[in-house]
């Protein structure tokens, strides 16, 4: 078993672009995923709870290395 790789956290804490777009694509994924089983994305909307249709979400675009995580 090789060990793991050292990350050095505090600078990809910094790092706001990446954090960003990992979020991103965990958002994309998201829609991705309920649009393939067909159920809807609950949401916070108005101050409730809402069921909405994957359909009608806008896929956000996703810049990097991410895209390929997808799949």
């Amino acid at each position: 078993m090789s060990p793991t790789p050292s990350r050095d956290i505090a600078k990809i804490i910094r790092d706001g672009t990446a954090i960003d777009r990992a979020i991103v694509a965990a958002h994309r994924r998201v829609i991705l995923r309920h649009r393939q089983l067909g159920v809807p994305l609950v949401i916070w909307r108005d101050g409730q709870v809402a069921e909405v249709p994957p359909e009608s979400v806008e896929l956000p675009e996703v810049s990097g290395d991410f895209e390929s995580q997808e799949r």
